[in-house]
């Protein structure tokens, strides 16, 4: 019954996290279609089929769809070869582009937003250097049979600091199989224990080599700060993360190509943003969740600025197409194509990813 109700809330709480994102996302396309005068006709949250239509306001729909994947924008014209006045069809470029950019850049919006309130009421974050801080200490694993507990810190193995990243993996890898001296603080306290790093099973069932079972980051502390604080340094948070995850697609995608190392752990469907999200909301609670939702909030910010069609990044690329040819436009069949062929491209790299890889 317990794991039921785990598995409800980790649902309910990813469908919540999914609707709020898009919902942010496509409100910033809709109020700057509406401010440029661009006629929507639908604003629908998940894609179609349409399950229901919550309510109709000044000739929009508002719409709940059957798949809880994304959301849309409808423009007056769209599924029809006859484009009317005022639709983002008949939209000059400069028109055309700000419509698109309104949904990532609100994305990154409530990231900033997100950051600063969690920054205002928690404290900025500061890691305290004395070592590892363990979280997790999973059953039946060389770290559980070594007595080490959910709290600890962790200051060194093998008479080595743990501080540098990838430290533990490594040290474990060196010394598998042989019994090593590890350093920890347990209530303020130093103390020395003895572990034998060798093969463990995950709680998902994977077998682990030379490794310790658990889980483990830097010792945090957080230092109180005003509210101009706070929001600088979401500012400062944000644009790191952008940054990280700008690099960490141009190193997934080198992966995939094969001319870079892979990623470790590879691609990450919707399945395993759930799962992460159950974890999280496990571990760290409301305030993790919030953090996690930002973060999302940002992949979906570059995730869209991709120049890929059916992409916002994608519909931006034709409007720039389109301003470059002179105003131009590339013959709407065409691009429909395009465009519902890169959809069910998308759908179909999710379904792998998902239920295959």
């Amino acid at each position: 019954m317990m794991h039921l109700m785990t598995h409800l809330t980790t649902v309910a709480a990813f469908i919540g996290m999914l609707i709020i994102l898009v919902f942010v996302h496509e409100l910033g396309h809709f109020a700057v279609a509406v401010w440029m005068k661009i006629r929507v006709e639908e604003f629908g949250i998940g894609y179609p089929p349409r399950a229901l239509t919550l309510f109709e306001h000044k000739g929009v729909k508002y719409t709940l769809n059957w798949l809880p994947l994304g959301g849309f924008v409808r423009f007056a014209g769209e599924d029809s070869s006859v484009y009317g006045a005022g639709s983002l069809a008949e939209a000059k470029p400069w028109h055309k582009i700000p419509v698109m950019l309104a949904g990532p850049l609100m994305n990154l919006l409530l990231a900033l937003v997100i950051f600063a309130a969690l920054f205002a009421v928690v404290g900025i974050e500061q890691q305290t250097g004395r070592g590892q801080y363990i979280s997790v200490v999973f059953k039946d694993t060389p770290a559980e049979q070594a007595g080490l507990r959910t709290g600890d810190i962790l200051v060194s193995l093998n008479h080595e600091s743990v501080m540098e990243e990838g430290s533990i993996t490594r040290i474990g890898h060196q010394n598998a199989g042989e019994t090593i001296a590890a350093v920890i603080i347990r209530d303020e306290q130093k103390r020395s224990l003895s572990i034998t790093p060798g093969t463990w099973t995950a709680p998902d069932g994977s077998k682990l080599e030379a490794g310790f079972g658990f889980q483990y980051g830097p010792e945090k502390t957080y230092e109180p700060v005003g509210l101009p604080g706070a929001i600088g340094a979401s500012f400062l948070h944000t644009g790191d993360l952008v940054f990280r995850t700008v690099t960490g697609f141009g190193k997934m995608v080198g992966g995939l190509l094969r001319v870079s190392e892979p990623v470790e752990g590879g691609l990450v469907g919707p399945i395993g943003i759930a799962r992460a999200t159950g974890e999280v909301i496990e571990q760290s609670g409301l305030m993790g969740f919030l953090n996690w939702m930002a973060i999302l909030s940002i992949m979906l910010f570059v995730i869209n600025l991709l120049p890929i069609p059916a992409l916002d990044g994608g519909h931006i690329l034709f409007a720039l197409i389109e301003l470059v040819r002179g105003g131009k436009r590339i013959p709407p069949e065409k691009e429909a194509i395009v465009n519902a062929i890169s959809f069910l491209t998308l759908m179909g790299l999710i379904f792998i990813v998902s239920w295959v890889m």
